[in-house]
Parts: C-alpha cells; sequence; structure tokens
C-alpha cells in the first residue's frame, strides 16, 4: 500500500512498503499516485535524529511505569535512583524509554547494547541501530524513517519502515 506524507509545509514523502517511494511536492506525487492513502500533517516531513546517548539512556536509566510515580516519581532515574531491577523490568523500562525517544523525532540509536531485555525492546520496536551517529537523510528508495515535526519544533509523528510509531494526540 502507498501512503503520501503531505505536510503543511516543504515536500511530501510517499511510501510504499517500508521504502520511500517518492519524494517531492505533494500535488504531483498525489496525482501520479491516485491511489495512494494520504496523511496530512500540519507540520514539515523530515529525517529523524539518531540518538547518540541510547545505551545510556536505555541500559543505565530507568524509565518508572506510570503507576510506580507515587514511589518513584515519573522521571527517569540514575545512579544510586535505580531500583532494584531483573531483565524483565528492565525490558519494560526500554520499551517506556523508547516511546520517549519516539515522541522527540528519534529514527536511530547508537549501539551496541549489553542487556539482553534492552536489545529485545529496540528490535522489537524496529528502531535501527547504528554503530555511530550521521546525519540522517532522506532518500529515495531508502528506508522510510522519519519525523514530523511542528513549526516549534516539537514532534508531530515519527515513522520507522513506514509504520507510524508515535503520533502527538
Amino acid at each position: 500500500m502507498l501512503t503520501l506524507h503531505v505536510p503543511a509545509g516543504g515536500d511530501a514523502v510517499l511510501v510504499s512498503g517500508t521504502r520511500i517511494a517518492g519524494l517531492g511536492p505533494a500535488d504531483a506525487l498525489a496525482r501520479a499516485h491516485p491511489g495512494a492513502r494520504q496523511r496530512h500533517w500540519a507540520g514539515t516531513v523530515e529525517p529523524g535524529r539518531c540518538h547518540p546517548g541510547a545505551v545510556r539512556y536505555l541500559e543505565q536509566t530507568y524509565h518508572p511505569d506510570p503507576r510506580e510515580a507515587d514511589t518513584l516519581g515519573s522521571e527517569p532515574l540514575t545512579g544510586s535512583a535505580l531500583p532494584a531491577m531483573d531483565d524483565a523490568r528492565w525490558g519494560h523500562s526500554a520499551r517506556r524509554g523508547l516511546q520517549r525517544l519516539l515522541a522527540q523525532g528519534v529514527t536511530s540509536v547508537t549501539g551496541p547494547f549489553t542487556r539482553a531485555a534492552v536489545r529485545t525492546a529496540v528490535r522489537r520496536l524496529g528502531v535501527p541501530v547504528v554503530a555511530a551517529a550521521g546525519p540522517p537523510v532522506l532518500t529515495l528508495g531508502g528506508p522510510a524513517h522519519f519525523a514530523v515535526r511542528a513549526a516549534d519544533g516539537t514532534c508531530l509523528a515519527t515513522v520507522l519502515s513506514g509504520r507510524l510509531v508515535y503520533r502527538r494526540d
């Protein structure tokens, strides 16, 4: 299925499966692909960000569950504030941490990860792990990893491999 991501400003992105099938003016892409599903965004489509400190953020930081807010608060915990955790708890924390990263428009993280639970969480969500953070780009035929940003820079949506994995309400 083709999906045309139409921003309020800038070029549109046409996605076919997990790849970018077209970049350019939305009206030209829509005419060339009349059957494409359209998503209209109140922002611009741009390359996502790579989080260079992902190992520390996901393996050395605990992201509390909202049900733990009364005892642990809602902000990430590090160092001596870390609660005792088994692999399952690290996996849950990593998933919450990844959701926070997606909400910032992150579409790749640096690795490698040593905790199996964290590796599993990253793999299941489909976030690409790279050896070093480089400038992300949108290229024809390349992977459909991108973010939609509002005029104030906040992330409206994050797309990984053509899947909408985060959308701000």
